[in-house]
């Protein structure tokens, strides 16, 4: 029996959705535990392109998918992504924990209205409703997926909320006025929809533990989005780390046997928010064009940069990640340097941690190692396919980090994964 945790080791976009369907043909159930539809994972097969959302990667491969607890669900996003993989001839095998937070009308209206009212300062946000879903579910104002299987639950707990929601869109200069009924007659639509997939879910994988099947829970975004440990306040608003499994699933964290960092060749940002290694040149124009560098779910184009170690230790510390998978190394090719970034100047003073202060991570100065560069490759099929140089790339990545590298990308095809 396996239990395996993949984290995002930089600022989200690693390719976790094609690491997370490569090691899912050896689990059983596969599960989200944080995050809403900001998130995006991309799966290729041959000719098929899946774009997944917030439905868990691990379904395209017939796994169990979960989304659980501290996961925030659009319902109307949910629906249409079931049924835009049925239409592939993908039925899910999906699961949602009663305890899941729903994101209303009214999160959408405040997402966008609290980004205006920033202007300069935005956080840069999906607009989709995720930051105030959470603050709700904190605040115990939220609404969970429960509550749509009951009209007198729902019915009771939007007039405790929506006349707080009226008062402080008008307070944004928003007129919309928010029909409860037409609320409460949608959502219990969405709630015979989803009936059949409501559930206990943290007594579903207590079973499925018990039983000894394996169990892959896949995180969403990245360790520098985190809300503690990321570069706050430009974060999402959630646990990312490998602590935010249990919370997120009701899974003991005593039972995790496996937890893989998955890392890109290189570090890309989407949002606002310092990112100290990021290239303004023409090579980071060549990564974010080689790379194709836009967003899964908003298209925005990701800023791109050398791959900055200190981010990735970073994470490895935090999680106590146990391997890593190195993702999208064939972007790097035909480059004649290649830079890493294993330390920054903040105040002219060497450093080597990531601060906690976003006003010093904005002034940090990357100090970089560099690399010969390497010839293009194509279709590798063992390690030692690779050239030389980029070997060398690889290891010093993991003596640097004291993790060892596991698994390596070189290409978007589910088939172009190697073991290392």
């Amino acid at each position: 029996m396996v239990v395996q945790v993949v984290i995002g080791t930089q600022w989200g976009d690693e390719g976790k959705g094609k690491i997370v369907d490569y090691l899912s043909k050896d689990a059983e159930y596969v599960v989200r535990f944080q995050g809403g539809n900001n998130a995006g994972h991309t799966i290729k097969i041959k000719n098929d392109v899946y774009k997944l959302h917030i439905v868990p990667s691990g379904v395209i491969s017939g796994k169990i998918g979960i989304i659980g607890n501290g996961c925030v669900i659009d319902p109307g996003v949910l629906f249409e992504e079931i049924d835009g993989l049925s239409k592939k001839g993908i039925v899910p095998r999906l699961l949602i924990s009663n305890r899941a937070h729903l994101i209303m009308p009214y999160h959408k209206l405040l997402d966008g209205a609290e980004e205006r009212y920033l202007g300069e300062k935005k956080i840069g946000t999906t607009k989709r409703g995720i930051g105030p879903c959470y603050s709700d579910k904190i605040s115990r104002n939220g609404i969970r997926m429960g509550d749509i299987l009951n009209k007198t639950t729902l019915s009771s707990r939007l007039d405790q909320i929506l006349p707080i929601k009226q008062r402080i869109l008008k307070a944004y200069g928003f007129d919309e006025v928010l029909d409860k009924e037409e609320i409460l007659d949608t959502f219990m639509v969405y709630g015979e929809r989803f009936k059949k997939y409501i559930a206990d879910t943290h007594l579903v994988l207590h079973d499925a533990f018990e039983k000894g099947k394996n169990i892959l829970f896949e995180g969403a975004q990245g360790t520098m989005l985190d809300v503690d440990y990321g570069t706050y306040p430009f974060t999402t608003s959630s646990h990312v780390i490998a602590g935010g499994c249990a919370i997120g699933s009701g899974f003991p964290p005593s039972n995790l046997t496996d937890i893989i960092g998955i890392m890109k060749a290189y570090t890309t940002r989407v949002g606002e928010g310092p990112m100290p290694s990021e290239l303004f040149d023409d090579v980071g124009i060549y990564l974010q064009q080689k790379g194709h560098e836009f967003g899964t779910t908003t298209s925005r184009p990701r800023r791109c940069g050398w791959l900055d170690l200190i981010v990735v230790r970073h994470a490895c510390i935090l999680s106590g990640i146990t391997r890593l998978a190195v993702t999208k190394l064939d972007v790097l090719n035909d480059l004649d340097v290649v830079k890493v970034c294993i330390g920054y100047r903040l105040n002219g003073k060497p450093i080597d941690y990531f601060p906690s202060c976003i006003q010093d991570v904005s002034i940090c100065e990357p100090i970089y190692k560099e690399f010969s560069g390497w010839p293009e490759f194509q279709c590798p099929k063992t390690f030692s396919d690779i050239p030389k140089q980029a070997q060398d790339y690889l290891r010093f990545i993991e003596s640097f980090l004291k993790v060892k590298i596991s698994v390596v990308s070189t290409g978007p095809e589910r088939d172009e994964t190697l073991k290392v």
